[in-house]
């Protein structure tokens, strides 16, 4: 009895956390799957169950809901079929990880340089240490004296022994844009056989995308910040190219990622795209409007916005001086606000990419990141400047 008692005050507690109005600004580490995307999902794991390799009925029918999942990606990116292929991964670190090394233990053999920036996605930027402790020469693009990291700065770093180069469109911290596409395309002019990679994670469908502007041979993606599950990602490999695998077993997916694909969330990802194709444009507005907004009402409280104007307008930076991230973001949690203190990837380790982009010292420990979705509401932000105003006025300050 004691033991039911217990547990019925547990789940009590937990109702009153699930029905308590929560806000969440935290889209850039996970969004919410959406209804559509979670009924695709039951569909496939109740009705369309075979084994997509099975040459039956319900294996055709699971074969079908990847074939859709990949037409819609590549509606999303405007490639098709002949320019490519899409290969679903278990997320963006995969489908980095797979990019970085298939590229280099293919192409690598004579052209030992590679070449990355200083403020990529642990995925990336560990991967590369990993090529540098295999003697390759890895080149490292910083941001200049003004934070920025240009084209030409791109560009420069790249010779002709030049095998990858691997820039991230949209830095998951701030929401810099870096300019992939006029680099990429200057490049592959000057040197064709240079193979381009991009981590479009904050940036697939965000912001628009364009393989061909891009001039991108290899695009990774991630289902969980597009309101999609977590567990799938995918990736766009330019045809021709061909990528040593991380695993090998029976073949499925060209071979470059074996295993029987998990159709659930492959159809659930495609699902995602499929929904959020429609109305790009009309997002992007929403998002410019709600991070306008947040930019207006915290600069009047005293907050310091460090993200760019020009910046992706899903995520904004910004500090709250003299309070450390962490007593802020958890002084937010008790009033059931939900943001984050930098990359949800850290875990807590501090990251060197706002040092990178020239933050002032005295903000490094202050920083908190918002990131926005379609749901997010100018009353929400209202909340959070309410809730950062009492914070700064009654948590304890950091010791000068």
């Amino acid at each position: 009895m004691y033991f039911l008692r217990y547990h019925a005050i547990i789940w009590g507690f937990r109702l009153y956390y699930i029905m308590k109005e929560q806000i969440y600004l935290d889209n850039a580490a996970t969004t919410k799957v959406m209804t559509e995307v979670s009924g695709a999902a039951a569909y496939a794991m109740t009705e369309a169950y075979g084994n997509p390799s099975s040459l039956h009925h319900m294996g055709i029918e699971a074969e079908r809901l990847i074939t859709y999942s990949k037409k819609q990606i590549m509606l999303a990116l405007g490639v098709t079929s002949e320019q490519g292929e899409i290969i679903f991964t278990s997320g963006a670190t995969e489908g980095n990880n797979t990019a970085i090394f298939g590229v280099t233990e293919t192409y690598g053999k004579r052209k030992k340089r590679v070449v990355t920036t200083t403020v990529e996605h642990p995925s990336v930027e560990k991967a590369f240490d990993r090529l540098e402790e295999k003697g390759f020469e890895v080149v490292r693009v910083s941001p200049d004296e003004n934070g920025e990291i240009t084209a030409e700065s791109l560009v420069s770093a790249v010779n002709e022994n030049t095998c990858l180069i691997s820039a991230m469109l949209v830095n998951n911290e701030n929401g810099y844009i870096l300019p992939v596409g006029e680099a990429f395309q200057k490049i592959k002019k000057r040197y064709p056989e240079c193979f381009t990679h991009c981590d479009c994670v904050q940036g697939f469908e965000k912001l628009p995308l364009s393989q061909k502007k891009l001039q991108v041979d290899i695009i990774t993606m991630s289902g969980h910040k597009i309101h999609a599950p977590k567990g799938i990602g995918a990736m766009f490999i330019r045809k021709g190219i061909r990528l040593t695998p991380l695993m090998v077993g029976g073949g499925q997916q060209k071979g470059i990622r074996s295993g029987t694909e998990p159709v659930p969330m492959i159809y659930a990802f495609g699902k995602a795209v499929e929904v959020l194709n429609g109305n790009l444009s009309e997002r992007y507005s929403h998002a410019s409007e709600i991070n306008a907004y947040a930019r207006e009402k915290l600069s009047e409280i005293g907050a310091v916005i460090l993200s760019d104007v020009s910046a992706s307008p899903y995520i904004l930076s910004l500090a709250v001086p003299d309070i450390r991230s962490e007593t802020m973001l958890h002084f937010l949690e008790e009033r059931n606000i939900y943001v984050s203190s930098g990359s949800a990837c850290s875990k807590g380790k501090t990251s060197d990419v706002p040092t990178e982009f020239k933050v002032s010292e005295r903000y490094l420990d202050s920083i908190i990141r918002l990131s926005f979705s379609f749901e997010t509401s100018k009353s929400d932000i209202d909340a959070l400047c309410e809730a950062v105003s009492d914070g700064m006025k009654n948590l304890a300050k950091i010791r000068k």
